[in-house]
């Protein structure tokens, strides 16, 4: 089959593109997915720049999020059949096979059937940043009507998604941008509150709106020096999730004083710790998702295509421009 892959650690000039073996064998609890889309996110060029803090098995296909046709089922797999049209989210940990190729062999616990309103396109930019939301806001924070929720980078792809499911979910949304073109993107999303903080005093914006009283909820999706600014948005007793690490230098303080419950989110968990509840979790999820885009209540936003031999460029793109929504690629058949 035609893949892209990697040998060693790098920028994204170390993507190849060429023929590798595909064996025509699936586990019992696997099932073979013709790719027809490939959705990239950031944690793929996070993988090619340090391979050796994975999991990972050279040549390293890459990708985790994928749409396509079932191929082939495994003697276990009773819920899929030749033919279906599926997504999923599958991580290349533990001698399991990235996305950017032509063919994929995916645990069936992590996958769905495809929203049939959803081109493969769409529904391939949608696993990993949906998946990654829902955990931050229901399994995490436990989200309810009643909350005020601070969203980091709403226009992104983690970010764009936890807008929607946390104004499904009854709860008021403030977010933060960095272009008027983005706050206008997040307002179709029906975010309460924008905030550019190029121009604006986050803090200060979050505690004039709420009555200096501060957000029940702050989902942190970009990392270190906006996580310690969350410590002081977050109401006494609130949830505060980020899918980054923290640096060794946060000063962990003003959390403390406010008694503010503090989670990780790592949606590729499931896969690097193989624990099959928590598989079947993410497919749940997923399932549950499709019929939300079926009834119109979810939108997936894609800044931009590219072909599975552009992959090198896709991922430039990605690191360079941070577009609104997702980057996708496609798979010629």
């Amino acid at each position: 089959m035609k893949a892209v892959y990697f040998n060693a650690g790098g920028s994204a000039e170390i993507l190849y593109f060429g023929d590798i073996a595909l064996s025509d064998h699936c586990n019992e609890d696997q099932v073979l997915v013709r790719i027809k889309a490939i959705g990239i996110n950031p944690i793929d060029c996070k993988i090619r720049s340090n391979p050796e803090r994975f999991p990972v098995t050279f040549p390293v296909i890459p990708g985790c999020d994928g749409a396509g046709i079932v191929e082939a089922v495994g003697a276990q797999v009773d819920n899929f059949k030749l033919g279906d049209e599926v997504y999923f989210s599958q991580p290349a940990f533990n001698n399991r096979q990235g996305t950017y190729a032509e063919y994929v062999k995916v645990d069936a616990s992590l996958l769905a059937l495809k929203p049939r309103s959803l081109s493969f396109e769409q529904a391939a930019a949608v696993p990993l940043v949906f998946i990654t939301a829902w955990e931050a806001l229901h399994d995490r924070a436990h989200i309810t009507q009643d909350h005020i929720v601070l969203i980091h980078a709403g226009a992104g792809g983690v970010g764009h998604a936890a807008i929607q499911l946390a104004k499904l979910a009854g709860a008021r949304v403030i977010t933060t941008v960095s272009t008027e073109t983005k706050a206008n993107f997040v307002k179709r999303l029906g975010a309460d509150l924008v905030i550019n903080y190029r121009s604006q005093d986050v803090v200060a914006e979050v505690l004039h709106w709420t009555n200096d009283n501060g957000v029940d909820i702050v989902f942190d999706t970009v990392g270190p020096e906006i996580l310690q600014n969350c410590f002081h948005c977050v109401k006494p007793y609130g949830d505060i999730v980020t899918i980054l690490q923290s640096a060794p230098d946060t000063d962990w303080s003003e959390a403390r004083k406010r008694n503010a419950r503090f989670s990780l989110e790592l949606m590729l968990t499931p896969v690097l710790l193989e624990l099959e509840d928590a598989k079947r979790h993410q497919g749940e999820i997923l399932r549950q998702c499709a019929g939300l885009f079926d009834a119109h209540k979810l939108q997936v936003e894609i800044a931009r295509t590219f072909t599975l031999r552009d992959a090198a460029a896709a991922q430039n793109f990605l690191e360079q421009s941070h577009p609104i929504g997702k980057i996708v690629l496609t798979v010629d058949s």
